[in-house]
């Protein structure tokens, strides 16, 4: 049976960590299945993961075949079978909606043929720009249910309950996303006919009136109104139609798992994929958060995986990813723990252009991070490359294939198409076996944390359905967009990580915000915020919370009606906004606590007049202030109302005069370390370090102000990262510390990854350590020193045997 528990996945009541390999079966020859199921076991992975496309199984209504009737790379059961045979767990990905550049995203064309309505009514009553589809459609939904019946029929006796190896399946993929992309609300007649009556529901009358001033009873004139709206109410309906959206998901969710439960499957988890990585970055990966977390979030038997598209995880990215990870955190409930279900694996080079080329650190570096960050499962994709078949039905669109990439797919894999092993593949390798090593230690470890934490506000990523022709829609887009992310997470996020701070995330939008779980809070701020929040916001600062805000103090609600809850409590009057522009280099001098600083050119000050507290940041030639110290009841509040440099000084100074302190930290001047520890129950822990740079760093860790490592100089290569093990029990052997990486272990042996030139391992044990010209043994009448006698960059391998 599975469990999830404490934010663990519990496998027969051991909490694992499952490491998956995206393999399309459909894609690859039946004589090739062994083959890539043997290269993907050779990293490490215990864990099979695919989708099964809807078209490629019933490209003709009524005829679904899953056990290869009409092609032997189709039969389904066959490769589930093999994968359990291999002592591999299955993940299986049903759709209905699969992606994986499939001709109709997956869909079989007969499903658009025979019912035309199931496409979307977008904006002024055009088409839509991509297939997606009104997902509770109900011919939709019954073509749905009836694929569905026929994949649970194979997976139910499959399920690791019922003796077989399959222990989750996702409900669709990517919900939403299409609509997003796309800018196209699905506004069919179906969706608007559900659509008003939950606006009656939701408003009394006299307020539903001010906020859609034409006839909501008169179907024909309302849905007119609703698809072409006036600017009077573009707001209002942006807001409404966000939230009904997000219901409406949830909705879709909650049938597909009936559907599988109707039909005997049930006792795994159910899996939500959530989209929005885009262009290497993940400023837009909360869209996907915002528009799905009501389908699982507090919800029993879910859980969310994300899709993870980064290229290398470097300096300009690698707060994205930390964020990200704890925003998906900030909606789950307490047992609810991070996935990624789409771990990109590979070289980039998608377009067959050599031009995104990744490094092969990249996915290394990135599955440590979200490892340390508590994520229990990574689903590495794509891990294998294929080909796309030429259908059987031909349907004249350029290739009649059943993708769009042509004949080849998944050319950036570290498997490709042929089977042949590009570069990534080792160092993969070499990080998931590194991973699965100790995955016994680390499945029951949490991150530790600092007192503070990054506020996640999902409405401020409710973006997604514009009117395009709305101006007042335009600007609070642009703004809200310009400070949920850009600005807090490059420079404020960035800086909180550089200078050691360990934090949380934390919905203040939907979740209670108290000091004693958030005593600190970093909030990323815009000139527009709901007055709810901003009164949760002042009564946490009366009551002694603390808030570190960068970027815009709110003026608006997010409708853009004036609310200045949150500024009037601090007694801040807005003056004006000021600029950067031509031959206009708006500068900025610190003042108290903030100097000496030099002056810094920047592109944005929001002026404030101030009734209390002390100005920190003033404009240059007009001492007009955009920064400010504030008590406010029994807390504080420093407000950076302006852009900035990625100052670690600053911010570091700010958030320990708010309270919180970072106790976890090096003292590696370039910066370019990334720094973490997890911990379990018995006071084990790793100290996870990735080096995001190109050059070796050398450095002191400091746990607490105390030197960890009895003060040695660490040494980290270049792109290099380590889970250095500190008091760590393996079998009656504590390893008190370590500067080699564990790799593995038995009874009698612990194998390890050396680092430096010559690594020490201190442990304690009543066990007798055999000899070996590889190290030398020292001991001080209760511990004993390792030393090793081998350079890490002549062989890092070291193995220590014990009786």
């Amino acid at each position: 049976m599975i469990k999830i528990k404490n934010k663990q996945i519990i496998i027969n009541d051991k909490p694992v960590l499952i490491m998956a390999g995206e393999i399309h079966y459909f894609r690859l020859d039946v004589t090739d299945w062994q083959d890539r199921i043997d290269k993907l076991k050779d990293t490490g992975c215990n864990t099979v993961a695919t989708y099964v496309p809807w078209l490629c199984h019933e490209p003709i209504e009524g005829q679904i075949d899953l056990i290869g009737r009409t092609k032997q790379e189709l039969d389904l059961v066959k490769f589930i079978d093999l994968c359990q045979a291999n002592d591999l767990y299955f993940f299986l990905r049903p759709g209905p909606f699969i992606m994986a550049e499939m001709k109709n995203e997956g869909i079989p064309h007969w499903v658009y043929e025979k019912y035309p309505e199931i496409l979307p009514t977008g904006w002024d009553m055009a088409a839509g720009t991509t297939k997606t589809i009104d997902y509770l459609a109900p011919n939709f939904l019954m073509a749905t249910k009836n694929w569905y019946e026929a994949v649970m029929k194979i997976a139910k006796p499959r399920l690791i309950q019922n003796g077989g190896n399959i222990i989750a399946i996702q409900l669709d993929n990517e919900v939403g996303m299409l609509s997003w992309v796309s800018n196209t609300p699905d506004l069919t007649d179906k969706m608007l006919s559900e659509f008003i009556p939950w606006l009656t529901n939701k408003y009394e009358k006299n307020i539903l009136e001010q906020r859609y001033p034409f006839d909501l009873a008169n179907p024909t004139a309302a849905y007119e109104h609703i698809r072409s709206p006036k600017e009077k109410y573009t707001s209002a309906l942006h807001f409404d139609l966000g939230y009904f959206m997000r219901n409406r998901y949830a909705k879709y969710i909650q049938t597909l798992r009936e559907y599988c439960e109707s039909f005997g499957v049930y006792g795994v988890p159910f899996v939500v994929n959530i989209h929005g990585t885009g262009g290497g970055r993940g400023f837009t990966y909360p869209i996907g958060i915002s528009q799905l977390y009501e389908t699982y979030s507090g919800k029993d038997g879910y859980i969310s995986g994300s899709d993870i598209y980064f290229g290398d995880l470097d300096m300009n990215t690698f707060q994205d990813l930390y964020i990200i990870n704890g925003f998906m955190d900030a909606v789950h409930d307490e047992n609810q723990p991070l996935t990624s279900v789409e771990f990109n694996c590979g070289d980039g080079n998608f377009g067959e252009t050599y031009g995104g080329r990744t490094d092969v650190s990249a996915v290394d570096l990135k599955a440590r991070m979200c490892i340390a960050q508590g994520n229990r499962l990574l689903n590495y994709y794509l891990i294998a490359g294929g080909r796309n078949y030429r259908m059987d039905k031909t349907v004249g669109d350029g290739n009649d294939r059943i993708a769009f990439t042509g004949e080849r797919h998944g050319f950036a894999a570290p498997i490709g198409p042929e089977g042949k092993l590009n570069y990534t593949y080792p160092r993969m390798k070499q990080s998931i076996k590194t991973i699965m090593g100790v995955s016994d230690k680390l499945a029951l470890m949490n991150e530790e944390h600092d007192d503070v934490s990054f506020a996640f506000i999902p409405d401020y990523f409710m973006t997604e359905y514009r009117y395009p022709k709305s101006e007042k829609m335009k600007e609070i887009y642009a703004n809200i967009e310009a400070n949920r992310a850009y600005g807090a997470w490059e420079i404020m996020g960035r800086s909180m990580l550089l200078a050691g701070y360990r934090f949380t995330a934390v919905d203040i939008q939907n979740k209670l915000l108290t000091v004693e779980k958030t005593p600190v809070l970093a909030l990323p701020s815009a000139k527009y915020l709901h007055a709810y929040i901003q009164q949760k916001l002042v009564k946490y600062l009366e009551t002694g919370g603390s808030i570190l805000l960068y970027g815009e103090l709110p003026l608006f609600d997010m409708e853009g009606n004036p609310c200045t809850i949150l500024a009037d409590a601090l007694g801040l009057t807005y003056v004006k906004n000021l600029k950067d522009g031509f031959e206009k280099y708006l500068s900025l001098t610190a003042k108290n606590w903030a100097a000496p600083r030099p002056e810094m050119r920047v592109h944005h000050a929001q002026i404030f007049e101030m009734s209390k507290g002390t100005s920190l940041f003033e404009v240059y030639g007009t001492n007009e202030s955009c920064g400010f110290d504030i008590p406010i009841g029994n807390g504080r509040a420093i407000v950076f109302s302006m852009s900035y440099r990625c100052d670690l000084d600053l911010f570091k100074t700010a958030l320990e005069l708010l309270g919180a302190t970072a106790e976890l930290t090096h003292d590696e001047t370039e910066h370019g370390i990334f720094m973490t520890s997890t911990k379990n129950a018995d006071n084990e822990r790793f100290i996870h370090i990735l080096n995001l740079d190109g050059f070796d760093k050398q450095f002191h860790i400091y746990d607490m102000g105390k030197k960890l490592l009895d003060g040695r100089t660490f040494t980290l290569h270049s792109k290099d990262a380590i889970m250095l093990p500190i008091n760590l029990n393996i079998h009656d052997v504590i390893i008190l510390y370590a500067t080699a990486e564990i790799v593995g272990y038995d009874e009698f042996q612990i194998h390890f990854r050396l680092t430096q030139p010559q690594d020490i391992i201190k442990i304690r044990t009543t066990k007798i350590i055999l000899p070996h010209i590889d190290y030398e043994v020292a001991s001080d009448g209760v511990d004993y020193i390792i030393a090793s006698n081998k350079h890490s960059k002549v062989d890092d391998r070291l193995t220590i045997s014990l009786k």
